[in-house]
């Protein structure tokens, strides 16, 4: 029995690899397939035809380069500010005793249960009246906004599992609270952070709907928008928009690879004690 539940488990994990994948290596081959192969009735899994046409279209005429520039700004600074600003709310959460601690933590959960769509007036009403609608900093400040709540709710889980007698130690020498979170803490924390960081740069890199609403200019939009907008009334960009996809992914691979031992620490901390 048990044979079969591990096969029966192999498999279905091959199936979704399958299933993950695939579609990323469609994107990837119809993006070197010129337009007549991409609509051919007998699809070809190794382009007939390789062509570079989609990527020189991507940059050349709907100058991606700058649009992923804008999106890498936009994630990058957003990811910053969430870290510190959650390193500093977490870890104030986890170590101190206070009043309402029970129902902020219960809030910081609950906030992510309305859906981003129910705040866009407002959201809008307010961006106007500081001026900073249609420009990315309004944008990275949504961003910061949404996702703070999850990014301080990930870093608490990690600062409990960081034992309070390293804290103690510290104080006995006459270390200040700020001194201990720099010297002792985050140390310990950095896989934490890592994980922490990764998620919120994927999530501020494919966030559509802000961008979309809250930046008019096409000088501004960011990859996500940039690709719908390859999707017209008459005509679909197949080409330009598989290219469009692959390009969009490295800035995230990258990134995953460059955080790939701080997420596999962060994601396994505290599954052992003892």
């Amino acid at each position: 029995m048990k044979k079969v539940l591990a096969i029966i488990k192999y498999v279905f994990l091959i199936l979704i690899l399958l299933w993950t994948l695939f579609p990323m290596y469609w994107m990837l081959v119809n993006s070197f397939k010129d337009r007549v192969e991409i609509f051919s009735h007998v699809p070809t899994f190794i382009p007939q035809n390789f062509t570079l046409e989609n990527y020189k279209k991507l940059f050349i005429d709907l100058k991606f380069g700058i649009i992923i520039l804008n999106s890498l700004k936009v994630a990058f600074f957003s990811t910053v500010v969430v870290i510190i600003i959650a390193t500093l709310s977490a870890y104030a959460i986890s170590r101190y005793n206070f009043i309402g601690k029970k129902t902020l933590n219960l809030w910081i959960i609950l906030v992510r249960i309305f859906p981003p769509v129910a705040f866009v007036v407002p959201l809008y009403l307010i961006l106007r009246n500081l001026n900073i609608l249609n420009t990315h900093l309004g944008l990275i400040l949504l961003y910061i906004i949404f996702n703070l709540p999850f990014a301080v709710w990930m870093l608490i889980n990690f600062i409990n599992e960081i034992p309070i007698e390293i804290e103690e130690s510290g104080m006995i020498d006459g270390a200040s609270p700020l001194k201990i979170l720099l010297r002792l803490i985050i140390p310990l924390l950095l896989p934490g952070l890592g994980a922490t960081a990764i998620f919120t740069f994927i999530a501020s890199w494919n966030e559509f709907m802000f961008a979309l609403i809250f930046l008019q200019s096409p000088k501004l939009v960011t990859v996500p928008v940039a690709l719908s907008g390859l999707i017209t009334e008459y005509l679909v960009l197949w080409g330009p928009m598989s290219a469009g996809g692959i390009i969009s992914l490295v800035p995230i691979l990258l990134f995953v690879i460059l955080m790939q031992d701080y997420i596999v620490k962060g994601l396994t901390l505290g599954s052992i004690k003892g």
